[in-house]
C-alpha cells in the first residue's frame, strides 16, 4: 500500500505492525514514492504461527487497525489474539482437497437448510469485547443464514468449520484457531491432514472437546453434528 509520508508520521505504530504482518509500505511524499517500510526479520516478525503468551497493547492489533489494513490492501489476512497472520497462496494438494471436499458437501447439503461455503470469506468472532477475530476458514457451513447482511458480510458462527492442513498453517490450524473455533460456539472442527491422510473430528461443546475422532485412509469420515454426512476418505485423498 501507499502512505503519504505525513500519515505514517501521524500513526507509525499502525503501519509498523503492517509491515511486520509481511504488507509493502511504500511512504509517499509529494505524490512520489519516496521511500520503504519493510520487514527484516521475518522469523521475528508478527506472520508466524506462535505468539508469545502475554502481548503489551502497543503490539496488540485492534479489530478497527485490521479493518483499516484489509481496506487498502490487495493481500488476505487472519486476525486472531491481536496477532496478524498473512495467507499464503496454498498448494495444489491443498486446493485439491478442499475442491472434493466442497463438492461433497455441496451434494449434501443440497436442499437444506444450512449451506456450505469456501475461502476467501469473513469469519468475523467476538472471543472478548476487545477481541474481535477474523479468519477464513478452508470450508465452513453455516445454517444461520439471517446473519448474513445486506452487504452479503455474515456475522455469524458457523455450525461446522474445516481447515485442510500445509506446513505453514499446521500450529495455527491445531491451536489457535482450535481454540477460537471451541470458545465462540463452532459445533464440529474438521482437521485434514493431506499428507498423513487422516481427518480428525473435534466436537465442541459449553467452550470445551466434547469428544473427537481420527479417521484413517481407509474410513468413511462422519460427521457428528450432522447426521448422515459422510465422506469417504479414500476418495478424498486419491489421485
Amino acid at each position: 500500500m501507499r502512505v503519504p509520508s505525513t500519515e505514517l508520521q501521524n500513526n507509525f505504530g499502525r503501519y509498523l505492525k503492517f509491515a511486520e504482518a509481511g504488507e509493502e509500505i511504500i511512504v509517499t511524499k509529494n505524490g512520489r514514492d519516496a521511500a520503504r517500510l519493510v520487514r527484516i526479520e521475518p522469523s521475528d516478525s508478527m506472520v508466524r504461527e506462535t505468539a508469545y503468551p502475554y502481548r503489551s497493547k502497543s503490539e496488540w492489533v485492534t479489530y478497527e487497525e485490521y479493518l483499516a489494513l484489509v481496506e487498502q490492501s490487495e493481500q488476505r489476512y487472519e486476525l486472531i489474539d491481536g496477532l496478524l497472520y498473512n495467507l499464503a497462496s496454498p498448494s495444489y494438494a491443498h486446493q485439491k482437497v478442499v475442491s472434493e471436499l466442497l463438492v461433497r458437501f455441496n451434494h449434501w447439503f443440497k436442499g437444506k437448510p444450512c449451506t456450505p461455503l469456501t475461502s476467501p470469506f469473513d469469519v468475523t468472532l467476538k472471543k472478548a469485547e476487545d477481541n474481535i477475530c477474523v479468519v477464513q476458514p478452508d470450508i465452513l457451513v453455516i445454517c444461520d443464514r439471517e446473519n448474513i447482511d445486506a452487504q452479503g458480510k455474515y456475522h455469524g458462527v458457523p455450525a461446522l468449520v474445516v481447515e485442510v492442513l500445509s506446513p505453514s498453517t499446521l500450529a495455527k490450524d491445531l491451536t489457535k484457531k482450535s481454540e477460537l473455533y471451541m470458545v465462540c460456539g463452532v459445533r464440529e472442527y474438521w482437521v485434514v491432514d493431506p499428507g498423513k491422510q487422516t481427518v480428525t473430528v473435534f466436537v465442541f461443546d459449553q467452550g470445551g472437546i466434547a469428544d473427537y475422532s481420527v479417521f484413517r485412509k481407509d474410513d468413511e469420515v462422519r460427521s457428528a453434528a450432522f447426521d448422515g454426512l459422510r465422506v469417504a476418505l479414500a476418495e478424498l485423498f486419491g489421485e
